[in-house]
């Protein structure tokens, strides 16, 4: 792994019998199974890092007029196997926030709709990539 500020990676090592943890380049981990075990499927952490993404645009903006009451952010997709292959379909964000009443609240209430659609369409990289729809290159070495 680089230390190029444009490069982005992150190391899967193999735990167990389909047990996989996700390290990044800053010791972060992060455990992986088959959907009858505790860790995270992939396709949940596909979903965690659209919504981890998204929240971060969202709070970073929101949170400098108020601190918010509630801050939760659901994804939502559905799983479908056809002639494309298996991939998700119908993915949607729902953001459930709240901010305290008065003016600071008012303010973040506000901007919170337009930080939202720009975080979507602009900033948050997760979805942008997923949406963009890159070619992903596998080898073996």
């Amino acid at each position: 792994m680089t230390t190029d500020s444009s490069h982005r990676g992150v190391r899967i090592e193999r735990t167990g019998p389909s047990t996989f943890v996700a390290v990044n380049e800053r010791g972060g981990r992060v455990t992986m199974s088959q959907a009858d075990g505790t860790g995270f499927t992939p396709v949940e952490l596909l979903l965690a890092a659209i919504g981890g993404c998204t929240s971060i645009d969202v709070d970073l903006v929101t949170s400098r007029r108020a601190e918010p009451d509630r801050f939760e952010v659901l994804v939502d997709a559905e799983k479908v196997r056809d002639e494309a292959g298996n991939h998700l379909t119908d993915l949607q964000v729902t953001f459930r926030v709240s901010f305290p009443d008065g003016e600071a609240g008012d303010k973040a209430r506000a901007v919170l709709p337009d930080i939202a659609k720009k975080s979507h369409d602009r900033l948050c990289t997760v979805s942008r990539t997923i949406e963009l729809g890159p070619h992903i290159a596998t080898r073996i070495g």
